[in-house]
């Protein structure tokens, strides 16, 4: 069954362990979170390959499995230009990133990365058709089986969803010195700090402590 632009399928089931922690709250912010410790000199990039980007597609429910198989075969036949996409992945990565990290501190993005992430909405929007629902419609991707990009096209459209939904309003960045994750906060009071209270937050918690025991 086709899903609609922007939207999660449900994630594959089999039993396989998953390798990408989703715990964004949406798919963009889950494409953004594939780089650790971005703000140290230390951080770790995730997707290392073009079959790195397919296995978190397929496991954030950005492409079928079907897809993922296909652009998986494509990839392995033309290496230099998955390889190219990759880069153009991690690039439109680091703009959303920036714009999304400075719309969380209510800061405005800079030009060159909106510029960027706009023009990916306009060659992902162009994309966009009308697929049968049943008795009605919904909105589907045009196949393009010539392209690598197009497992990005969902991440696009997720990405300017938040921006221009009351969603935006929640976007928190973690507060960890080493982390700089992007999480939607759905507590109560509006008041997490941490994209993982068992990992940056017991951190934060343990340097607090050891401060206070050497003061």
């Amino acid at each position: 069954m086709r899903k609609a632009p922007g939207k999660r399928e449900p994630p594959p089931t089999g039993g396989g362990r998953e390798r990408f922690d989703l715990t964004g709250g949406d798919l963009c912010l889950d494409f953004v979170n594939t780089v650790t410790k971005r703000p140290t000199d230390n951080s770790e990039e995730l997707l290392g390959s073009y079959e790195d980007l397919l296995a978190w597609a397929l496991e954030a429910g950005a492409v079928p499995a079907r897809k993922a198989a296909e652009l998986r075969r494509q990839s392995r036949q033309d290496p230099a230009a998955a390889s190219a996409a990759l880069d153009r992945a991690r690039a439109l990565r680091e703009a959303m990133f920036a714009v999304l990290s400075a719309a969380s501190a209510g800061r405005p993005a800079e030009d060159g990365a909106l510029d960027h992430l706009n023009t990916w909405l306009r060659v992902s929007s162009a994309r966009l058709c009308l697929a049968s629902r049943g008795r009605g419609y919904g909105w589907d991707w045009e196949a393009d089986h010539q392209s690598f990009d197009q497992v990005l096209w969902p991440v696009v459209r997720s990405a300017g969803e938040l921006l221009t939904s009351e969603r935006l309003g929640r976007l928190k960045e973690c507060a960890a010195e080493r982390c700089a994750w992007l999480f939607l906060d759905h507590s109560k009071n509006g008041s997490r700090r941490w994209c993982d209270m068992a990992i940056c937050g017991n951190r934060a918690k343990a340097k607090r402590h050891r401060a206070a025991a050497q003061a």
